[in-house]
C-alpha cells in the first residue's frame, strides 16, 4: 500500500501570506518520508465541516504548478477539481502546464462538483441534479484526453465543443497523464470510472469501500474494462497520537465535526484499520490533514508506513 497527503486547508498562522511556504514545506517534508502522493482541494471557498467559508483558501492549480518546480518525485494532484470551474480544453491545457513543469508527476482528480453555494458566488450555473453534473464531467475527461493525445482536436458534445484546438507542448507522461475520478455513486459515477479513469477515489468505512469496489468492478465487466488497471484510492481525515490520553485531547482540539470527523486514535489501532481498508482493495490511503497536524504524518510516516511496506 502507498500512502499520501492531502492539503484541504490554508490555516497555517495568522499570516495568510506565509501559507503557501508552510504548504511547500509540507509537500517536500512528504516527499522526504515516503508518501509518494501530495494533493490540494480545487475549491475558491472553504468547505463546512474543515473550516469557515471565509477563511484564507488559496486557488489549487496555481498552488499546484508551484509546488510542481519545488518537488522532484511526488505525485501531485487535484482532489478533486470541479467539471464546473473551467472550460475543460483550458483545463487540459493547465494540466499539460503542471505535468510539464512536474516532468511527469501530474494526477488529474476530478469530480461533477457539489457546492452550490461556491458556484452562485463565482457567478456560474449550478445544475440542482447531480446526473447532469456527472454527465457534464464524463463528457469533459473525453475531451481533456483528446486534447492530450490528439495533433488538433474538433469535439462536439452536448456540453463542450471546441473546433480544431491545439495542445502543444503535449504532457510528459505518455500516452497521457492519469485521470482520477473522485466520488462513489454507484450508477453513474464508478461507472464513468469504468469506462475513462486510470484511479477512483471513494470513502465510507472499509466495508463500505469493499462493496463500491464490487460495484465498480460489475461496471468494469460491463464496460470489458481491466478492473486490475485502476489505481483504487480512499482519502480520509487521520488524527494520531502515541496514547489514549494523547488521543482524548487531540479528539477535543482538533476533530473535525460531522461526516468529515475520519478517524482519531492511537498508532495500533491506525495499523489495524488500515489493515482493514487493505483487504478491502485500498492501494492508496490519503490523509486529508484538515487541521496540518504534523504528528499524525510523522506517526504515520515512522510507525505506520512501515508495516505495509
Amino acid at each position: 500500500m502507498k500512502f499520501g497527503v492531502h492539503n484541504p486547508s490554508w490555516l497555517f498562522g495568522p499570516d495568510p501570506a506565509e501559507a503557501f511556504e508552510a504548504v511547500k514545506a509540507k509537500a517536500q517534508w512528504a516527499e522526504n518520508h515516503g508518501f509518494s502522493w501530495f494533493s490540494v482541494m480545487d475549491h475558491l471557498i472553504q468547505i463546512g465541516g474543515v473550516g469557515a467559508p471565509d477563511e484564507p483558501f488559496m486557488e489549487g492549480w496555481t498552488v499546484l504548478s508551484a509546488l510542481a518546480a519545488v518537488t522532484n518525485r511526488i505525485r501531485l494532484a487535484t482532489l478533486a477539481t470541479s467539471v464546473g470551474y473551467r472550460n475543460p480544453a483550458h483545463l487540459a491545457k493547465m494540466a499539460a502546464t503542471v505535468d510539464l513543469i512536474s516532468r511527469g508527476r501530474l494526477t488529474l482528480g476530478i469530480g461533477a462538483g457539489y457546492l452550490e453555494a461556491e458556484y452562485r458566488q463565482y457567478g456560474w450555473e449550478f445544475p440542482a441534479r447531480a446526473a447532469v453534473r456527472i454527465r457534464q464531467m464524463e463528457e469533459a475527461v473525453r475531451l481533456i484526453l483528446a486534447m492530450w493525445t490528439e495533433k488538433r482536436t474538433t469535439f462536439h458534445g452536448k456540453y463542450f465543443h471546441v473546433e480544431d484546438a491545439i495542445l502543444e507542448p503535449k504532457p510528459v507522461q505518455k500516452p497521457r497523464p492519469p485521470v482520477m475520478i473522485a466520488g462513489g455513486g454507484e450508477q453513474l459515477t464508478l461507472r464513468a470510472v469504468a469506462r475513462l479513469a486510470d484511479a477512483c477515489n471513494v470513502g465510507g468505512d472499509p466495508a463500505m469501500v469493499r462493496h463500491k469496489l464490487a460495484v465498480l468492478r460489475g461496471h468494469c465487466e460491463a464496460a470489458q474494462r481491466d478492473y486490475d488497471a485502476i489505481e483504487k484510492t480512499h482519502n480520509n481525515s487521520w488524527l494520531l497520537a502515541r496514547d489514549e490520553t494523547a488521543v482524548v485531547t487531540k479528539r477535543q482540539r482538533l476533530a473535525p465535526r460531522g461526516p468529515l470527523r475520519g478517524f482519531v486514535g492511537t498508532v495500533s489501532e491506525a495499523i489495524d484499520l488500515i489493515g482493514q481498508y487493505q483487504d478491502a482493495g485500498v492501494q492508496l490511503l490519503i490523509n486529508s490533514d484538515y487541521r496540518n497536524d504534523t504528528e499524525t504524518n510523522e506517526l504515520l510516516a515512522s510507525e505506520v508506513m512501515p508495516h505495509f511496506s
